[in-house]
């Protein structure tokens, strides 16, 4: 095991590293950046935590003695009246919560119609522009509902943009080089939201419950029966989530 002591490690990388059960004394992470990190059961104790900002699932998150995760669950849902529709309990609330974000959509799309092919293909801090966005939940449908509840082991196209820890392989790929226009992009995302579409409409409270069936194929997710309920949640929360970031990171670029 190496140990790092009295070194100055200021600026270095650590990309597909493990540091599961890493300890860390007296070190300074000041302006340090995490992008796809899991912290579960990260213990913390004498930390200065200030000006931090993070966006990600956060889960039992207890700091000096309370439990964060509900107070930010509830303040989101203030902010965000139609938030607390992503979270069905039976098959008519899946369908008006596809309604909801058809709408809110429409308008996200109609907004980045009025930019240009570079601002839409602007990274802002690191996240993925617009097209990639767009790109990314089409590979999200894919994944959930294409694989997961209709079975096929590799429902992926080559415009489809998995997460960015996921390694370039048979199930993972993406093409950097593709720079498909809104146009395209959009209408790959279209035929997507349809297939959404046609599982919805036939969506009834009894199949809500029943199981998928294990895929064993490269690709996402992994070999697991889901309950088709966590699938399309799944997929209401990848929807929701990334359209919040691209309106703030449509904000910042639309401002420059």
């Amino acid at each position: 095991m190496t140990d790092f002591r009295d070194a100055d490690l200021t600026g270095a990388q650590f990309e597909n590293v493990d540091l599961t059960g890493a300890r860390f004394r007296r070190v300074d992470l000041s302006d340090a950046n995490f992008g796809s990190v899991d912290l579960r059961r990260v213990v913390m104790r004498g930390v200065d935590l200030i000006d931090v900002d993070i966006h990600g699932e956060v889960s039992n998150l207890v700091i000096n003695d309370v439990d964060v995760a509900p107070l930010i669950e509830a303040e989101l849902d203030r902010r965000h009246p139609l938030r607390a529709k992503m979270r069905p309990e039976d098959a008519d609330g899946f369908r008006e919560a596809w309604r909801i974000l058809d709408e809110l959509w429409a308008a996200t799309i109609a907004r980045a119609r009025r930019l240009t092919f570079a601002q839409l293909n602007e990274r802002v801090n690191g996240e993925w522009s617009f097209i990639e966005t767009i790109r990314h939940l089409s590979y999200a449908t894919d994944a959930w509902v294409r694989r997961a509840i209709l079975g096929d082991p590799s429902p992926w196209d080559r415009l489809d943009w998995p997460p960015d820890e996921f390694p370039d392989d048979e199930g993972f790929s993406r093409d950097y080089d593709a720079r498909p226009s809104l146009d395209e992009a959009l209408e790959l995302r279209q035929s997507r939201w349809n297939t959404v579409g046609d599982v919805l409409a036939d969506l009834t409270n009894e199949t809500l419950e029943t199981r998928t069936v294990p895929v064993d194929a490269p690709g996402w997710p992994p070999p697991v029966s889901f309950s088709v309920r966590d699938c399309l949640r799944v997929v209401l929360n990848e929807e929701w989530e990334h359209r919040r970031y691209v309106e703030r990171d449509l904000d910042i670029v639309a401002s420059r």
